[in-house]
């Protein structure tokens, strides 16, 4: 009887354990990728409990240096976890460029050899590839990547958009290739063009119902906009529609990310006039609530992404902090 309560107790004991370590390790953390300055330094990460207070990892040194491209930059890191467990970047290597850089990690601290995608190679006269990110397809089973170009004279009704000392204008609309390995792309397609210069796309989805929150970059002739705005559609690729009103306020924003925590819409956002982050809120994407004055960001984050990542890989990186 003595040794069938033992063997009992055993069993209970060693059931618990493998009930708690699949829980542990399916635990999610938040993380946030960012840039600093003109993004030479490279990626920046950052991570939370609830959403509003950020902490820089790694002593909010760069985990990742910028190789590819003319001027070898790392501005506005997209990290997306895929499928695959990997986690995939892209981001933008210069101003000017018609390529986006890409790279992938398991762990998000040894990253794979950098690559040039030359999405716009087949656009001789595209300006530009800003911005670019990632969404996963799960109804078409393949990712997209999409990112922000202008050519000029492709839409003439809104030329002549944010012109300077040094530019004859940009007129951006956001355009996407597909992949399945990251490594095979297809041919370029237009995702969104409502009539307005857009750019800082960014995909979520909702139940059944696709979600692409972005930045009207509207400039001239109407009354600049520099706010963030939601499109809807029925399938990741499009077509989206009209934008709704903007969810941000006066300020002038940019660059959001969005992710659903606690069953609320998190939609962050660089206030790049004021060199500062902001955040609103909603449980039903149509009444937002600025928790800004609440959020705490690392000193100088720019345009950044929103992920989650399983405890074991937030654990490494928090030794790399602590090894600094």
């Amino acid at each position: 009887m003595v040794k069938f309560k033992i063997l009992i107790v055993i069993i209970i004991v060693t059931a618990s354990i493998i009930n708690v370590y699949p829980q542990s390790e399916n635990k999610q953390h938040l993380l946030f990728s960012y840039f600093k300055g003109n993004g030479e330094d490279g990626l920046h990460l950052a991570a939370s409990e609830d959403g509003l207070k950020w902490s820089p990892l790694k002593g909010d040194s760069s985990f990742l240096a910028p190789q590819v491209g003319k001027d070898k930059l790392m501005r506005d890191p997209s990290v997306y976890l895929g499928k695959d467990k990997i986690f995939h970047m892209v981001w933008t290597v210069s101003w000017h460029e018609r390529g986006i850089g890409y790279s992938e990690s398991k762990d998000l601290i040894h990253w794979s050899e950098q690559k040039f995608i030359p999405v716009m190679e087949n656009e001789p006269n595209a300006v530009n590839c800003w911005a670019p990110e990632i969404f996963y397809d799960d109804v078409k089973q393949q990712y997209l990547i999409f990112w922000a170009t202008t050519i000029p004279g492709r839409f003439p009704e809104t030329d002549g958009q944010n012109k300077s000392a040094t530019s004859a204008g940009l007129n951006h609309r956001i355009y996407y290739v597909t992949t399945m390995d990251f490594k095979s792309f297809s041919e370029i397609k237009l995702l969104y063009n409502q009539g307005f210069n857009v750019i800082d796309a960014t995909m979520a989805k909702n139940d059944k119902q696709y979600l692409m929150f972005l930045k009207d970059e509207t400039n001239v002739p109407f009354t600049p906009q520099k706010n963030i705005r939601i499109a809807f559609s029925n399938s990741a690729d499009g077509p989206y529609g009209k934008p709704t009103a903007p969810i941000t306020g006066s300020y002038w924003a940019e660059g959001p990310s969005a992710i659903k925590i606690r069953n609320k819409w998190y939609v962050y956002f660089d206030k790049y006039r004021e060199n500062k982050y902001g955040v609103v809120v909603s449980k039903n994407l149509k009444k937002w609530d600025d928790l800004s004055n609440e959020l705490i960001m690392p000193a100088s984050a720019r345009h950044g992404t929103v992920f989650r990542a399983p405890e074991s890989i937030y654990q490494n990186l928090l030794l790399t902090k602590l090894a600094e």
